[in-house]
């Protein structure tokens, strides 16, 4: 008896955890947000300003990087540059040449005097040595894993940190799409190089980043850094307004769906999107069905067979349908892994970061996402979107509505999980 209770109650608390994952325990916007102004008028910035959390700053500089043969250097020669403070928060973090190379920078800096901290997500680093990190807590570095399963946390297993953020001496940062693996080494030459870009700034927009680390470092730590190392007097740097902000399921969960609906709804000319996971809910999608029927062009770049998720692309191909049938231009990415996160509205507002187009992105991940509002800035990201359009295969709706009733039957279902997607 005693033990068909055990078994039971063991049973019965699994649900309830499992349960507790699956659900997102803030209320979710359920209407589709109303069209009162277009991309860059004043109140649409205004809005964008107040609801995502903190303003624009103006005298900000962003350069975009391409591939990890742009990244890793850049990101490693800053962290080489430190003086004061390093801040590096990440979901991947892998064992090999790449991760052990950032574990020689980092390490090599704490041994220097300056105070690094790492946080890394639990799953995101299951593939990390443990010889690694002991190398850097070694070293000086103090390292944490965000949302290390225990028992009485279990009900948040389901909440990582998908952030990707490097903020050196308080004055550069770093965010975009890349993970430390070898998989983002190269220039997308071949299958084993995936394609990515990340983002550096410098600039006022820089202390919000800093705060968007120290928000996770809070919830891992219980420690807040503050300070002239972490927070030092930002003079201008260049002319773009930038806004750095994030969302997570404990605080603020739909800001990153909001920012997405509203730049939708707001969008008079064209979207381009460059996505690695596209998985849109129904409420999105009507935001860029409905954009579609005002004229708005709409192209989006999604991975082809080289993905390293293959129930995501099932899931994404579900929702294709209504979308070619209403004009938009679907494109797979074919020489490798496409893992870019940007999306361009009207060649004016440029949103890069961590952000997946999917569900796990929008409720329940901690994400951030660097917001730019620079026309020039723009036009550059629109060109490499033109060369990676190159690299792609169109999607051609005559032929995929032709697919086979088996293809159709395994995109439901993967749809069936996409909240968990």
């Amino acid at each position: 008896m005693v033990t068909v209770v055990l078994v039971t109650a063991t049973v019965v608390l699994l649900v309830v955890l499992a349960g507790l994952n699956l659900v997102s325990g803030e209320r979710r916007i359920r209407h589709q947000v109303q069209r009162l102004y277009s991309t860059g008028e004043p109140d649409h910035l205004r809005v964008m300003n107040v609801l995502l959390g903190p303003p624009m700053s103006e005298d900000n500089h962003c350069v975009a990087l391409v591939n990890g043969r742009r990244i890793f250097p850049a990101m490693l020669a800053d962290i080489d540059s430190a003086r004061h403070s390093i801040c590096f928060e990440t979901f991947i973090y892998w064992s090999g040449a790449t991760g052990r190379q950032f574990t020689d920078a980092l390490s090599g800096r704490a041994r220097a005097g300056v105070k690094v901290h790492v946080l890394l997500d639990w799953v995101g680093t299951l593939k990390l040595d443990d010889a690694l990190v002991d190398s850097m807590r070694d070293a000086g570095v103090e390292v944490r894993r965000f949302h290390r399963p225990a028992w009485y946390s279990l009900g948040r297993m389901n909440n990582r940190t998908h952030r990707k953020l490097l903020i050196v001496d308080g004055r550069v940062g770093f965010t975009g799409g890349v993970g430390i693996a070898d998989q983002w080494q190269g220039d997308a030459e071949d299958k084993t190089q995936w394609r990515d870009t990340h983002f550096r700034a410098v600039g006022p927009v820089v202390a919000q980043m800093q705060a968007v680390f120290i928000d996770n470092w809070i919830k891992a730590t219980g420690r807040v850094l503050h300070g002239g190392d972490y927070f030092p007097p930002l003079e201008s740097a260049g002319s773009m307004a930038a806004q750095m902000f994030s969302s997570s399921p404990s605080g603020g969960s739909e800001s990153m769906h909001l920012m997405y609906l509203m730049s939708l709804t707001a969008a008079k000319m064209r979207v381009d999107l460059a996505c690695a996971y596209f998985i849109p809910d129904g409420l999105t999608l009507t935001v860029i069905l409905d954009a579609l029927a005002r004229g708005v062009r709409v192209r989006i770049i999604t991975p082809g067979r080289h993905i390293d998720s293959r129930v995501v692309r099932l899931a994404s191909q579900a929702r294709w349908a209504r979308l070619l049938a209403a004009g938009a231009e679907i494109h797979e990415y074919e020489p490798t892994m496409f893992h870019c996160k940007v999306m361009i509205i009207d060649e004016l507002l440029v949103s890069v970061g961590s952000t997946n187009f999917d569900n796990r992105s929008f409720r329940l991940n901690d994400e951030a996402n660097l917001n730019v509002y620079d026309k020039a800035f723009a036009d550059e990201q629109v060109a490499i979107f033109e060369a990676d359009l190159l690299q792609a295969s169109r999607v051609d709706e005559v032929r995929w509505r032709a697919r086979p009733p088996h293809r159709r039957l395994l995109e439901s279902a993967a749809l069936f999980v996409s909240s968990q997607l």
